[in-house]
């Protein structure tokens, strides 16, 4: 609306500034009243067609980075705009406007590359601290307790010993769950088998439970970035753990390949699904997404009600390396 509105100013200003000075030009000349409105009208017609013509093709190009501009996605990587920009734009300012967005684009997307990196990392190292006082500190602590109530049972009357052994039951449940939480914080399995086996464990974990889980892998992963790799396990953990926990299905097919297009996870179940209206209520969708970006890769989800779900993430292969 602000751009019309500026066109019409300019256009009407300089129409009432060409009849203007054709009057005064007509009266200085001494031609008669009618012969004076003739000439401004006609200098007011001629004047807005030129005007308009020249400032539509001035406008125009303007208005077609203006749309672009704002067509803009944060969210997908690459799209820094102008798809029109070729080196030469139409106009010396439209392809000012367009150097310049461009370069404050691709400024604003390596910084928050940069962030989210530097955000991934840190997160990753307060995981393996937690991981670490864990395993290290309250593992302990339970291995003594686990001990004590060992001595206690082989001291204790006969009436305790059933309540001694579900004590002991328990301890050795918090263990397990408590060594399983470890794993989840710090994938040591991605550093000592690589990715496809540790994605591999994700699934055989899953299998576990009440859901069938089945792995199929594709390519060499061993040359792929620590980032990518990462993203690629922390992406494949949510969404299995969405499957286990809301999805009520029975199967989850996990298809992990490589080849020259780059990497792509995919896991699909064939649980009850969701609407997209529910994906932010505790999916983690958001997460997945903003773990993608780091990697200028693209998270996608399809689901809908009683159809179940399939996540793909799809890194390029010039992000992979």
């Amino acid at each position: 609306m602000r751009r019309r509105a500026l066109f019409t100013q300019v256009l009407v200003v300089n129409a009432v500034l060409l009849g203007a000075v054709a009057i005064v030009a007509g009266a200085i000349a001494g031609l008669s009243a009618w012969e004076i409105v003739g000439i401004a009208a006609l200098a007011v017609v001629a004047g807005a067609a030129a005007n308009a013509i020249l400032l539509r093709r001035r406008f125009t190009p303007l208005e077609d980075l203006i749309d672009e501009m704002e067509r803009v996605d944060l969210s997908r990587p690459g799209s820094l705009l102008p798809r029109s920009i070729d080196g030469v734009g139409e106009t010396e300012e439209v392809e000012r406007i367009e150097l310049a967005f461009l370069r404050m684009m691709r400024r604003l997307e390596a910084e928050r590359r940069r962030a989210g990196s530097a955000t991934l990392h840190a997160q990753e190292e307060e995981r393996a601290r937690v991981a670490r006082d864990l395993h290290d500190e309250v593992n302990q602590s339970l291995t003594g307790l686990l001990l004590r109530l060992e001595a206690a049972r082989s001291a204790a009357p006969p009436g305790l010993e059933p309540e001694l052994a579900e004590t002991k039951a328990l301890a050795n449940q918090a263990m397990r769950e408590l060594l399983s939480l470890a794993r989840q914080l710090r994938p040591t399995a991605l550093d000592d088998l690589g990715l496809a086996a540790a994605i591999a464990g994700l699934v055989e974990r899953l299998g576990e439970g009440e859901i069938e889980g089945t792995v199929a892998v594709e390519g060499d992963f061993a040359d792929l970035s620590d980032d990518a790799q990462l993203v690629v396990y922390r992406v494949a953990q949510e969404a299995l753990s969405n499957a286990a926990r809301h999805s009520g299905a029975a199967h989850v097919a996990v298809t992990l390949r490589r080849d020259a297009k780059g990497v792509e996870l995919v896991v699909a179940d064939d649980g009850r699904g969701f609407a997209f209206a529910e994906s932010e209520r505790g999916l983690g969708i958001g997460g997945m997404r903003e773990r993608a970006l780091l990697v200028e890769g693209e998270l996608t989800i399809e689901s809908r009600p009683g159809a179940g779900t399939t996540v793909r993430l799809t890194i390029p292969a010039e992000s992979a390396p």
